[in-house]
């Protein structure tokens, strides 16, 4: 059985290898990216019961993130919520870590 961190891990080589999503790419993305949009997705996907509908209804999403795929995200089972949101604040220290160099 791997531990949490593994599983997080994981997910965020999964984002940077099949995705791109480096930190890099999030620095070369402001519109994705600033004013803490990793974050508020890690938010969201860390609530235990998501309303789909509200979201959608009120662009609760990410500002100027795809609609359908963060839904996606949503409807998955709360476990591969967390992991997913853990590699999302990784990503956010990738994107940060960009910056300073």
């Amino acid at each position: 059985m791997r531990i949490g961190a593994e599983l997080i891990s994981e997910e965020r080589m999964k984002q940077i290898v099949k995705h791109g999503f480096t930190g890099e790419h999030h620095f070369n993305h402001p519109e994705w990216y600033e004013n803490g949009q990793l974050i508020r997705a890690s938010q969201i996907l860390l609530t235990k019961t998501i309303d789909s509908e509200r979201i959608k209804k009120y662009h609760l999403f990410p500002k100027n993130w795809d609609a359908e795929w963060f839904q996606n995200l949503c409807d998955r089972p709360y476990k591969e919520r967390m992991i997913i949101s853990g590699a999302l604040i990784a990503a956010e220290l990738d994107r940060l870590n960009h910056i300073d160099k």
